[in-house]
């Protein structure tokens, strides 16, 4: 697959620049925030007795809900609260890459579930996890996930670049890499039967960027409370997440 990339001289200027920027004491502040953030988070997994269908949560620290006032709060307990019969696992952890995921899903292999979420490539963009291999993950994501349930969403990170952490010139790389995920993980998602829910925008249309405050977390990097709130509504308006689940559970 061919995406666009960010030109060598391009990346190295950009790396220079987050060289100074993590020296700043706002971004030691940023990241000492987001270190406790990810220290205090739990996925949330749901079991109850009169399960009607089973969903299995793969991903990031956005799959964990690290940002959440409590993992209730999170996505996939914004989910169990719309829907109380559904069983949630959550193999998700703090800092995963999409290779990780794949060993999540790996972890899970030989079991079944109704429907499986992906969410993440956050720290594919941040940690500059080059093309070729993250093209490689994310292709064998969809290849384990449609092996294991027949109802699979991918919902990748929206636009970096837009988060109150980054500042320019390193927001714009951020984005450009967000962008270029997006292009990979709607192809895979698309060449595997599965369902892509778009969370980029750019900036000027980002709500992330416009009310930064309600959305973000304390650390300017995950999603608070109300922006998960917004995630869900994304799943629910994009992929008809909701309503997929509920006919599950007939």
């Amino acid at each position: 697959m061919n995406i666009r990339r960010p030109s060598v001289l391009g990346t190295v200027s950009l790396l220079a620049a987050l060289a100074v920027l993590t020296t700043s004491g706002c971004a030691a502040w940023r990241i000492k925030q987001s270190v406790e953030l990810a220290r205090q988070s739990q996925p949330f997994q749901a079991s109850p007795q009169n399960a009607g269908a089973s969903l299995l949560v793969v991903g990031d620290s956005t799959a964990v809900g690290t940002g959440a006032s409590s993992p209730a709060a999170s996505l996939a307990g914004l989910i169990a609260r719309e829907h109380p019969r559904l069983k949630i696992v959550n193999r998700a952890a703090d800092g995963a890459k999409y290779e990780d995921i794949v060993r999540q899903l790996e972890g899970a292999a030989g079991e079944r579930f109704d429907a499986i979420l992906v969410l993440g490539g956050g720290n594919d963009v941040i940690r500059l996890t080059p093309y070729a291999p993250l093209e490689e993950h994310i292709a064998r994501v969809g290849t384990l996930a449609r092996t294991q349930a027949r109802l699979v969403v991918f919902m990748p990170s929206g636009n970096v670049g837009s988060a109150p952490f980054f500042f320019p010139p390193w927001s714009w790389l951020m984005t450009q890499r967000s962008r270029a995920l997006h292009a990979v993980v709607r192809q895979v998602a698309a060449d595997n039967g599965a369902l892509y829910v778009n969370l980029f925008k750019e900036k000027r249309d980002d709500p992330f960027a416009q009310r930064p405050d309600e959305l973000n977390a304390k650390d300017g990097l995950h999603p608070s409370d109300e922006g998960y709130r917004l995630w869900l509504a994304e799943l629910n308006s994009q992929a008809d997440l909701g309503r997929r689940l509920a006919a599950l559970q007939r």
